[in-house]
């Protein structure tokens, strides 16, 4: 990457190390604006360095099949939030994250050296179009190591952790920077700010509590902290979307743990790549490929596990020998952390053998599924006996990401009242809405991290002149 020489005195705050804020300080030493990154976590990465089933792109050189309809499955993904209100500027937002989805695939690959040469379909997809890599180190982490070595290697990049924003600072209706506090104690960091800070999933008694309280009691995939929409609504940002709460549909019940309210993701490519759900008589009860909205309703909908800490339900994720060499670097982490076990079908009882039969059939293409699947993914398993071989887990809705935040325009721009945009301030990622409405297509968080982050970087840096 051509990175100009620094501009003397011009430098831009970035708040949130995770995908969204490394691909906008990228962006920004491209231009030769210094950068001051702020993370309140001990280490840099955010939940993008957890993300485990990849990043949306179409059309690229990587997709097996011709390409076109990600912007329609993306509205309809979104579901009826679209026609609520902002429509057109929804549309904008939606049509600016699945055009920029083919250069921010090659960016990452281009630029960055970023393996993303395996594509997978996930639910709520029309074709394969989320990308990863050959290698064991899942996606996100992959991504986030290759831009912190890339940022680190410039001298104009300063990164502090352990440290907390606790007020924008502006000046009429132009950001002038903000304060945070360090153990070493108050600061002050002075010039335009993009934040990237992240959503609210992980504040139970906070943001959350407000906006979805009938979620009270659901385990999370993100560890306990405040949300910080609050900061930038303190400066005239307007929310939206802060009742779209997205709970994923499999995340793992540690047997060794099962009242712990933190989880761990079951990646969504382990259905995309053929892995199929069993409730806790062995019976299929919902195309698996469906959005996560419709799997988690399916879920929710059956009897709720009794006796445990969190609210949780007992369904089994299923994986034959196809599906675990397609997605084996996954499954073998998630074997050697217990959290899924090596067996046969026998295991599974007589309902569970029946309905790995009948999966197969249709994987075959010898019948049509009944509950409506098309896609299989990897699944190779064409005549199942007691002794074949599969791989278990067990797994349970979880809050997991937050579809609202402030609103932004195509442009990162933060709007405030009458949607004019609050100068020196642009906003990226999990902390935004507007971008997913109902429901977001699984690898679409990391791509939104990278064009919105990137676009952000960009205006900023027009900004600086």
């Amino acid at each position: 990457m051509s990175t100009s020489p620094a501009k003397p005195g011009k430098t831009a705050i970035v708040v949130g190390s995770g995908l969204a804020g490394l691909s906008a300080a990228s962006q920004l030493l491209s231009h030769g604006i210094s950068v001051h990154l702020l993370e309140r976590a001990e280490n840099p990465g955010g939940n993008s360095i957890k993300a485990s089933s990849g990043i949306n792109g179409a059309p690229t050189i990587y997709q097996p099949v011709e390409d076109t309809a990600f912007y329609s499955d993306t509205v309809k993904s979104a579901g009826k939030a679209l026609f609520a209100t902002r429509t057109k500027e929804r549309e904008e937002l939606i049509s600016t994250l699945t055009n920029s989805s083919k250069g921010a695939v090659e960016w990452l690959v281009g630029e960055k050296g970023v393996d993303l040469s395996v594509v997978a379909q996930l639910g709520g997809h029309s074709v394969p179009r989320t990308h990863r890599g050959k290698r064991k180190t899942p996606p996100g982490a992959s991504i986030i190591i290759a831009l912190l070595k890339s940022l680190k290697e410039n001298a104009e990049f300063n990164l502090e952790t352990g440290c907390t924003v606790t007020q924008v600072l502006k000046t009429g209706n132009v950001v002038r920077g903000v304060e945070y506090i360090c153990d070493e104690g108050e600061k002050v960091a002075m010039g335009p700010v993009i934040f990237a800070s992240g959503g609210f999933a992980g504040d139970a008694n906070g943001m959350l509590a407000v906006y979805r309280p009938d979620l009270k009691g659901y385990p999370s995939t993100n560890e306990p902290r405040p949300g910080s929409q609050t900061l930038l609504t303190g400066v005239g940002a307007q929310l939206l979307d802060m009742e779209q709460v997205q709970v994923h549909p499999t995340s793992f019940v540690d047997l060794k743990d099962v009242d712990n309210p933190v989880k761990f993701l079951a990646a969504e490519m382990l259905r995309g790549e053929g892995g199929l759900l069993l409730d806790s008589s062995g019976r299929r009860f919902v195309d698996e490929m469906q959005t996560r909205r419709v799997v988690t309703s399916a879920i929710t909908a059956l009897e709720e596990a009794r006796g445990e800490g969190p609210r949780q339900w007992d369904v089994r994720i299923v994986l034959d020998e196809g599906v675990y060499e397609s997605a084996k670097s996954h499954v073998d982490f998630y074997l050697w952390k217990g959290l899924m076990r090596k067996t046969t079908i026998a295991d599974l009882g007589p309902g569970g053998s029946e309905s790995i039969k009948d999966f197969a059939d249709a994987a075959a293409r010898r019948k049509t599924d009944l509950l409506g699947r098309k896609s299989f993914g990897n699944w190779s398993l064409s005549d199942p006996t007691a002794e074949s071989v599969m791989y278990v887990g067990r797994v349970t809705p979880a809050v997991h990401f937050t579809m609202g935040g402030v609103v932004i325009n195509e442009r990162a721009e933060v709007l405030g009242a009458g949607d004019e945009k609050i100068e020196g301030l642009w906003a990226a990622g999990e902390v935004t809405g507007g971008v997913h409405g109902e429901n977001r297509l699984g690898g679409s968080s990391l791509l939104e991290c990278v064009v919105f982050g990137r676009i952000a970087g960009d205006e900023a840096a027009r900004f600086l002149g």
